[in-house]
């Protein structure tokens, strides 16, 4: 199944994330939900990343996404795969980085780009469920939650390391580390 829709374009979250993903990743690096592709990119333009994955449900994105990455020089670097998640995804990563749709949805209001599900959480959980088994040994994850997320992080198998937190004029977001348990 693939969205065909608008892409998110980046905003405060996706740069919180950025910064990190500048700073931390390295090795086989997966880019979930890329969008238009930032985290992607920087990921690819570090040295010490030696490839990466940029998947998203949206062919859209995954177009802008290729786009953003021709346009830097790092294509080479990468891949790119429409996927609901992990459906289409058998590869292990060192690095998954992840910008979810965390917001609740409103009424009839189902856009992917942002909504995560009726209470906000409901996509990280089942990115969470499927993304240990996608972790190299050592692997970690980058992921951006919002205070406006409903959802019980300790239910998933992973330690949780804040990072940074941000505050906007309307929620928290919170740039998170998870491993493995």
């Amino acid at each position: 199944m693939s969205y065909v829709g608008s892409v998110y374009k980046p905003s405060e979250d996706s740069y919180l994330l950025l910064k990190h993903v500048e700073n931390l990743v390295q090795g086989r690096v997966l880019d979930m939900g890329t969008g238009s592709g930032i985290q992607a990119v920087a990921a690819a333009l570090k040295p010490e990343v030696e490839y990466v994955l940029a998947a998203d449900i949206n062919l859209e994105a995954i177009k802008a996404a290729i786009e953003t990455a021709t346009d830097t020089g790092v294509i080479s670097k990468m891949r790119f795969i429409v996927s609901d998640l992990f459906t289409n995804i058998e590869e292990k990563f060192d690095w998954i980085v992840f910008n979810p749709p965390y917001l609740p949805s409103e009424e009839d209001i189902e856009d992917p780009t942002w909504a995560g599900g009726e209470k906000g959480g409901e996509t990280i959980e089942r990115f969470l469920d499927g993304a240990a088994s996608h972790l190299t040994p050592s692997g970690s994850i980058l992921m951006i939650v919002s205070s406006e997320t409903e959802f019980i992080p300790n239910d998933h198998g992973y330690v949780w390391e804040m990072i940074e937190e941000k505050t906007l004029f309307f929620e928290m977001l919170y740039c998170v580390c998870l491993s493995p348990a």
